[in-house]
């Protein structure tokens, strides 16, 4: 999807770093150079190449957000990047590193925190207000005014009504309806998950 998006963008691709492949000796992946692992961006000059991290946003996970530091900390930058086929208002502020996928629609006032992504037909309506390493998963809808803390994750087809806040690595689960302020840290599942959960215990 990355490489999908950075094309659409319009930009160079100069390659894949990925320790996996290296380590398996691959020498091209989807047509593209794999350079090495992590290391190897670090002979690159920062001022002169923009990175797109690749490690996903898990549910309360640091992978993202250390990659993002580690080359932050060296001098290197990650434009945001926001898919042709996504809306996004002019009034929209996005933070470096920001992923924005197909279909997406960013209403007015906006705005969003580095290093999250808005995926695949999200949709953030005006004046929310999102933090850093934020993941507003494939169909989740925040309504007018939401804020969200650092490290939120809104999974798929969940709902967050306008006003409400959603505390810092709060998990919305799939499908939800979110009607009132969930704290920080804490998880708010759909009545399925809710019975596959209770169905466990017995």
């Amino acid at each position: 999807m990355l490489l999908s998006l950075i094309r659409a963008c319009g930009f160079e691709v100069l390659g894949v770093c990925d320790p996996g492949l290296a380590r398996r000796g691959v020498i091209e992946w989807r047509g593209i150079k794999v350079l090495g692992s992590d290391e190897a961006v670090f002979a690159m000059d920062p001022h002169s190449v923009g990175l797109v991290n690749g490690v996903g946003q898990l549910v309360r996970g640091a992978g993202r957000r250390s990659v993002f530091d580690a080359f932050a900390a060296r001098g290197f930058g990650f434009p945001a990047l926001v898919h042709p086929a996504a809306w996004v208002d002019e009034s929209v502020s996005l933070s470096p590193g920001v992923q924005v996928m197909a279909g997406a629609i960013i209403q007015a006032d906006v705005v969003i925190g580095e290093n999250s992504i808005i995926n695949t037909r999200a949709s953030v309506d005006h004046d929310c207000q999102l933090g850093c390493d934020v993941h507003v998963a494939p169909g989740a809808t925040l309504c007018g005014g939401v804020f969200l803390a650092d490290r939120v994750f809104v999974a798929s087809g969940a709902t967050v009504i306008q006003g409400l806040s959603i505390g810092e690595g709060a998990v919305v689960g799939a499908g939800v309806a979110v009607v009132r302020d969930l704290a920080a840290h804490q998880t708010l599942l759909g009545p399925a998950a809710r019975s596959k959960i209770a169905g466990q215990d017995h």
